[in-house]
């Protein structure tokens, strides 16, 4: 082992943001564990938003797992990007020029597909369809 590995072998251990551990094996590091409930409760609301599970085709249903898993990338290299910071050295941080927009924008396109669309984000409800709403609400309740 020359000098170089052996100082980099006794350095402090390596930062990792979990974003592809969790791509790779579906589990979150321990350190990112809690973005386990923030991504059961979007794969929920996506769900709710688009009807019941039961009556979602599969391909809806593939496509908000696949919403989901670049979610929790994305928002695993947003944490790690908050502890240590966007920069290194003089240069935008690696994960940030190579993989952070693309996913974004592969997310973006997602949603698009499963026809969430930014023009009903602040449009009011009309009483009336709150009250289909509520009414359907208490209806699965029952």
């Amino acid at each position: 082992m020359d000098r170089l590995e052996q100082k980099l072998s006794r350095g402090q251990p390596k930062m990792i943001h979990g974003g592809y551990s969790f791509i790779a094996t579906g589990k979150l590091p321990k350190h990112r564990a809690y973005l386990l409930r923030y991504l059961s409760n979007c794969r929920a609301g996506l769900i709710h938003d688009l009807g019941d599970e039961d009556n979602l085709s599969t391909a809806q249903l593939i496509l908000i797992d696949r919403v989901v898993s670049k979610l929790g990338l994305i928002r695993c290299v947003e944490e790690h990007t908050r502890e240590n910071g966007a920069i290194i050295g003089k240069e935008l941080a690696p994960i940030l020029k190579a993989s952070y927009l693309a996913y974004s924008n592969s997310l973006r396109l997602d949603l698009l597909a499963l026809g969430i669309d930014r023009n009903d984000i602040g449009k009011e409800m009309t009483p009336e369809a709150q009250a289909v709403l509520i009414k359907a609400d208490l209806r699965e309740k029952e």
